[in-house]
This record gives structure tokens, sequence and C-alpha cells, in this order.
């Protein structure tokens, strides 16, 4: 009788387990609150990670995830990396309609088998499996298994429970194992308004989190890498490529590098060093060296990935770059450096996250981060000077908003540090205006227009430089696009890469510019730098306010009326001054005919809290109604 009780009980418990786990396969079970804003819903996520020694390192992922729509579908992320010292287990997949039912099943040799690296790629040993599937109809869940072994125990994937916008989860586990000779590192980040379970025991750590609601992209929000929650993972001992070591910090790890990855590549040949020593032996400091051997490597190189060597860190030999001509970002900051060196000038191999989002490396936590690599050259008592190695076109020092404003590690034969890079003030990035335009007594313009910008403003043109006349004329129509009817007549552009200032001269002409009505016309002042951006509306705003980079715009521009009308009236000067800015337009009568339109439009880098968004999207909302007012002019 208690046998029978006992199996009774068993059998119950399994089959309470069995209902639960398929209640995950389908939407019906899903929380309402989850289902919000929602694209897909990680029902759960359970990753496993077992380090049996600083250089073999066990992954085993089982994901279950329901997808609600078309946008959900690169939310399945059903994918895993491999190469020489990353092999594959185990990869399986199991597709289940809206009912819970398993409709497909996929396995290992069904996956994609592709480079993991772009076309831009000379030659890599990386290659990814991934998923291919498109669904018949929604909602439908996939439950991912995979499991792989690697070598390489530098990269310990962080706790990531919510990686992107529209994405809930309901349940998110994270458990890392290792002998007791091992000593791992984490460090929580952005879990302040979640219920984060966390438990520490000797050779384990496990996280576990429930109940991530979606999250809705807002404009001028800070990018997902700074509010996502994730724990990051490090070990102290780790083995790239067999090359053990032990790190703590990022001056360890700079040495570490130093040491053991770049310092062996400096070998370029002797005709080479005394071919850069004559070319710049008569240049009047190091910066003037510098200078002329940026622009030797400019002349000489092209960027072209090459993702081969210790785990995509170590970079080809100088002598490898100097007889072939190219090389990655790795390959040309290490040949620009070498050739630095031959001249006597010191400059530091440097790590960096590029990309417009101003993402910095965690300067608290050293471990292997970053996704690119830039030059410094260090200044005594001076704004250190920055090279982007990869780009034929920058100017010597600019590196433009791929790698502005962050914490980078600058790497040094003394260890490593973490420095910042150049940040471009609102008042450094300045775009000048000057300009006129002729309205005739029909409402036509005809305008003449020279922009001067710098900074940002500069990096946001430069590449018109190499664009063909047809793509130009495009552009230029769309940056007016206010104006109906326009034409571009004549296009100069000059880039002073010496000034690091983009100058463009424009003329253009349109009909019916101005409106008639009887013996009045309207026109509308400012032709020229019109803004028509109004951030988007947000009922309920959940994230704070972040203005990336500033800017100055300075405007002055003549106008010359109609032969045969007169001012009846014009806008008062206006003013507007706030923590976001500043705005000011004025209109001088210099004679019967002729007007000057004087503007200043300002925007401030800057955090800011959620609550001051609407007054933020205010301001451009009377700038944009400031640039459209309009004088009325009557016939004589």
């Amino acid at each position: 009788m208690i046998v029978k009780k006992i199996v009774g009980i068993l059998m119950l418990l399994m089959t309470l387990s069995l209902t639960s786990q398929e209640n995950l396969y389908t939407s019906f079970t899903i929380p309402v609150n989850l289902k919000e804003k929602a694209n897909a819903v990680i029902r759960s996520d359970d990753v496993h990670i077992l380090l049996k020694s600083s250089s073999e390192m066990y992954v085993t992922r089982k994901k279950i995830i329901t997808v609600l729509n078309k946008k959900g579908d690169d939310d399945v992320d059903a994918y895993v990396y491999y190469d020489n010292n990353a092999k594959i287990r185990r990869l399986e997949v199991l597709v289940f309609d809206n009912f819970g039912k398993e409709i497909k099943k996929i396995k290992k040799n069904d996956f994609k088998d592709v480079s993991a690296v772009d076309g831009g790629t000379l030659y890599s040993d990386s290659r990814v499996k991934y998923l291919d599937y498109t669904p018949i109809k929604y909602p439908y869940t996939i439950k991912f298994t995979s499991e792989f072994v690697n070598n390489n125990t530098a990269f310990i994937h962080p706790f990531m429970p919510a990686n992107g916008y529209f994405l809930s989860v309901e349940n998110s586990t994270y458990t890392i194992e290792f002998p007791e000779d091992i000593t791992i590192r984490t460090k929580e980040k952005n879990f302040e308004t979640l219920d984060l379970e966390k438990e520490i025991l000797p050779g384990k750590i496990t996280y576990k989190v429930k109940n991530i609601q979606a999250v809705k992209p807002e404009a001028y929000s800070p990018g997902t890498a700074n509010i996502s929650p994730k724990v990051l993972v490090a070990s102290k001992q780790f083995a790239l490529e067999g090359v053990h070591t032990q790190v703590e910090n990022w001056n360890d790890f700079g040495k570490w590098m130093y040491h053991d990855l770049i310092k062996d590549t400096y070998d370029l040949p002797t005709s080479t060093i005394s071919m850069i020593q004559d070319l710049v032996k008569d240049e009047p400091n190091d910066v003037a060296k510098a200078k002329k051997i940026y622009q030797y490597v400019q002349d000489k190189t092209r960027y072209i990935s090459v993702q081969v060597g210790i785990g995509g860190w170590k970079p080809f030999n100088a002598s490898e770059v100097d007889k072939l001509g190219y090389g990655d970002c790795k390959a040309l900051t290490n040949y620009t450096m070498s050739l630095l060196k031959a001249a006597g000038v010191k400059s530091n191999y440097t790590v960096v996250y590029a990309g417009s989002s101003q993402r910095s490396l965690e300067k608290d936590f050293a471990a292997m981060q970053g996704n690119h690599v830039i030059l410094n050259i260090p200044q005594d008592n001076k704004e250190d000077i920055w090279l982007e190695c990869t780009s034929q076109k920058l100017p010597f020092g600019f590196i433009g908003d791929f790698t502005d404003d962050r914490d980078v590690l600058v790497i040094t034969p003394e260890g490593g540090k973490i420095q910042h890079t150049k940040k471009y003030k609102t008042e450094e990035s300045i775009q000048r205006i000057k300009g006129n335009y002729k309205i005739s007594n029909e409402g036509a313009i005809i305008a003449n227009v020279n922009v001067a910008s710098k900074g940002i403003q500069y990096d946001d043109k430069y590449w018109l430089e190499t664009e063909t006349e047809r793509d130009l004329d495009k552009h230029y129509k769309k940056r007016w696009k206010y104006i109906n009817t326009i034409k571009i007549n004549s296009m100069k552009i000059t880039n002073n890469k010496e000034a690091i200032e983009f100058i463009e001269d424009i003329s253009f002409q349109a009909t019916k510019y101005s409106k008639k009505l009887g013996n009045r016309m309207l026109l509308t002042l400012n032709a020229l730098n019109r803004n028509t951006d109004i951030p988007d509306r947000y009922r309920n705003r959940k994230l704070p306010l972040k203005i990336k980079r500033g800017f100055t715009d300075v405007d002055e521009v003549e106008i010359i009326l109609p032969q045969d009308y007169k001012v009846e009236s014009k806008p008062h000067d206006k003013i507007i001054e706030n923590k976001f800015g500043s705005y000011k337009a004025k209109i001088i009568v210099k004679d019967e005919n002729t007007l000057i339109y004087k503007r200043e439009f300002v925007v401030k880098d800057g955090e800011f809290p959620k609550e001051d968004y609407d007054a933020f999207r205010n301001f451009y909302k009377e700038v944009n109604k400031q640039d459209n007012a309009k004088i009325a002019l009557i016939k004589k």
C-alpha cells in the first residue's frame, strides 16, 4: 500500500513536470504583462558553463522562446560559433506550433554553416552554424539546445537575460562551475529594478531572474549596452590559443597583451626603417613626423578584415603588412606604430569599443573587451592624439564619432591603463553658414550658400568628397527637402584636412518659394538651415534622456527682397536659453530691399532624467516653429 502511494506521488510529480514543460511551448500560457510591447518572449533560458581547467570549457544552453510576430524572428538567436579550438558536441532545434505540438526537428547538419566574418575578410578559421527557419504562421515556439567545448577560456559568455528591445523574459538561469585553483570574477549591471537571485558556493555561482518585461526603444536614450541587465564573468587564469596567463586588473591585462601578443610583431625590414627615417628627417617635431607617417600609411595600405591569429587578437607582423599593403585594424595599427617607432615617435596600441554609441570598456573589470583597435600618441601637457589607422580618408588626429568620448585600454610595455578618447565639445562641432538669396516678384528663389563644418559636423560630411555628381545632387535636394521644385545649379566641395574643415559652396533655385496672397507675399526667412527634427512624443517615458554629442550652428544670410514689394511686418528677435542649449534669431534691416538674417542654434551633450524629456522636445518644437517664421511683404 505504501509502495503504491509512493509510485503514485512520483507519477504525479513527473506528470506535473511534463505539463509545466509543455506549457512553455504555447503562447497561451505567457503572462499578459510579458506580451506587452514584445515581439518574442524567452520562456526559459538555461546556460551552464563548466570550467574543467584554465584551458578547457564546456558550455551547454537550453533555450525556449516563443515568437509572437515576424519582427520577433531575429530574437531566436539559434547559432553557435566554432573553430579549431571550439568544437560543437550537440546542436538541435525543435519547433512547436501555437498549441504546443512539435512540427519540426532540425539537427546539427541541417543548420546553415558559413564563415563567421563578412565578405571583407581575407581569411578566417572561425565559422558559425545558425538556424535558417521560415515559420508557417505565428506565434510559434523554438527549443534550442547546444553544447560545445572550447580550449580558449579568455572569453566567458556573460549572463545577459534580455539583450534587446521588444523582448520579454519569463525565466533565465546562468550557472558557472570551476575547480578550486580557478578564481572567477563577476560584475553585475542594471539589475536595480529586477529581482536577481544569486547563489555563491565553493566552485559554483548561479544567477536567476524572472519576469523581465519588454522595453520599447526611445529616441535620445542610452545605448542598449548601458541599460541591459547583465553579469560580466571572467576567469583570473585563462588560456588563448595555448597561451596561458593570469589577469586581475587592466595593468596585468596590458602587460600580457604587449608581451605575448604584440611585442614580437615589430619586425620591419631594415630598408623600410631607413626609408621612414629619411622621410621624416626634416620634420621639426614628433607630431610633424607622425603626420607624415600617417599619410604614408594611408597612401600605401588598405583595410581588409583578417580574422586569424590568437583569437583574432594578435596582429599580423609589421613585415607582412609592409610587403602586402593591407591588413585589419590590428595589423594596420601595429604597422603604423612600428613605423613611428622607427622614426623615434612613441605610440601605443589601444583597444576600444567602436561605434557611434560611445560604449566604454568597463574600467573596473579587466577582461576580454572591445571590438576595434586604434593608436594613441601621448602628448606631454597636451591632449593625446588618436589615430584611426584603417581609414584612407580621415585627417591626422581625427577619429569622429566611431571612437570618440569613451574609455579605452591603452597598452604600454609597462602595462595597460584606461584612458578617455577625444571628446568633441559643443563649440568645436560647429557649422557656419554664410549665404544669400534673392526672391523674385513671382516668389522664386535663387540662393548661394557657403557651409563650413568642423568637429562632429565635419564627420557628418567629409565622405561627400568622394560622391558622384549625381549622388551629390540627390544629397543636397534631400538636405533642402522643405523647398519644393529645388534645382541644384552648382556644387563645389573642399576638404581641408590640415584644418579639419569641410567646406561646401552650393547654389540652387526654386520656383514659388514664397506664397502670394493678393497684394501680399509670405516669405519664410530661414531658407538655408531649417530645423525639421522634432523628437518623438512618449506619453510615459521609461528611459533617461541622453544627448550624445552637442553641436553649434551659426548662420548669417543676406536676403534680397522682390523689387516690387516692401516689408509689412516681421517677427521679433528671439532668444531661447535652457539646460539643453540655446536658440537666437535676429533680423537686421540693411535697406529697403535687403535684410540680414542671423541665427544661432546650440544643443549641449549630456545626460538628464526621463522627466526632462518633454522640456527637451518642447525646445525642439519651438526651434522648429521659429525656423518657419515668416515675414509679410506688401506691394509698394
